[in-house]
């Protein structure tokens, strides 16, 4: 007699044969049914950009304009470094500008005036050209002159160190009074846009292509592929679902996987750079067939099942998806809907054993 066990339920499990009375085994008819499968990740969480500002010119620090912890808009004035040498730089930039432009008026004039005694062959040739490359000499230190303006001008703006986006002010290692410069090794504070979060994962390359073969290419998967969860230090599950957005072309070779970026929103700012999670990935499988774990063997590299024919076992080697629910496997190849097998207990049977 044979017991058939539907994905739904089942028949109890036999009990152990006394001495002398041929065992029963469950079994179980093939049947397609869905199966959700859910898969974590360790990951590591970033912000959208994380920007170190550091002073482009030296001086000290007049002011200190924010607060560790503190949101900033773009533009927002962070610190005021001595602005007072940058003033007095730009006033003698200006002056050799004017100083410049006198000179290359004078030279200009010069070269009209030998250029009409030229014509009136009172001069040479010589002369004129002298004249000429007086005014050239005159026109290029104007023009220096007016790149070291730009110069001191952009220095005296650089006092005001501002954020170059929104987002939250890191730490501030440097305090008012302290010195400092473009040549420092630590930035004045860190800003960062933490609005949206960056959370990276790796999926090992067994993974990657069951999940390639199931969308058909990396941009169909990462258009249709459904929405993910992020899992905190904690336990805890964050609120809010994001997405994947990218997954890398290429392929650790020490490790053997991919890495993969999922973006989620952070409104609340609950989410900081440098922490740590786990992604789970969920997916539903629509009308696959299924088999429990325990009607499998392994037998080197391959799985085993043993199908019911005739009243005796088969040895039958299957393929089976690497995604599972740590209960079942989705038979890919090697079994029909309707066949019979065995759902429990496969190592202890035997080629050609007969199963009632």
């Amino acid at each position: 007699m044979v017991c058939c066990l539907m994905l739904v339920g089942g028949c109890k499990k036999a009990e152990p044969a006394a001495e002398g009375q041929q065992q029963e085994w469950k079994t179980m008819q093939v049947r397609q049914a869905d199966m959700e499968v859910s898969q974590l990740y360790s990951a590591t969480i970033q912000g959208r950009q994380d920007i170190e500002i550091r002073p482009q010119v030296q001086g000290k620090i007049m002011e200190l304009c924010v607060a560790e912890g503190q949101k900033v808009q773009r533009g927002q004035t962070l610190f005021v470094i001595d602005p007072v040498p940058y003033r007095a730089a730009l006033a003698q930039a200006t002056a050799q500008v004017k100083a410049a432009r006198a000179t290359l008026a004078t030279a200009h004039l010069n070269y009209e005036g030998k250029k009409q005694l030229f014509d009136a062959k009172v001069v040479s040739d010589y002369d004129l050209q002298t004249a000429r490359n007086t005014l050239l000499d005159a026109e290029a230190g104007e023009a220096l002159a007016l790149a070291a303006e730009e110069s001191a001008r952009n220095n005296l703006s650089y006092t005001k160190v501002q954020s170059p986006s929104d987002g939250v002010i890191g730490m501030l290692p440097f305090r008012q009074g302290a010195l400092v410069g473009p040549d420092i090794t630590q930035p004045l504070t860190t800003v960062s846009d933490n609005s949206q979060m960056y959370v990276y994962f790796s999926m090992d390359e067994s993974r990657l292509l069951a999940l390639l073969r199931r969308y058909g290419s990396v941009d169909r998967a990462i258009a249709d592929m459904d929405s993910v969860s992020l899992v905190l230090s904690d336990g805890g599950l964050y609120e809010r679902r994001g997405c994947v957005s990218s997954i890398s072309g290429v392929i650790n070779r020490s490790t053997g996987s991919v890495s993969l970026r999922a973006d989620f929103p952070n409104p609340d700012r609950l989410l900081h750079s440098g922490a740590t999670g786990n992604v789970r990935m969920t997916s539903v499988y629509q009308h696959v067939m299924l088999i429990p774990q325990t009607a499998t063997v392994s037998l080197q590299d391959k799985t085993i099942v043993y199908k019911v024919v005739d009243g005796k076992a088969v040895a039958t080697p299957i393929v089976v998806s690497p995604d599972n629910n740590g209960r079942e496997y989705m038979v890919e190849s090697g079994l029909s809907v309707g066949d019979v097998i065995v759902a429990e207990g496969a190592g202890m049977v035997r080629e050609g054993m007969e199963i009632k």
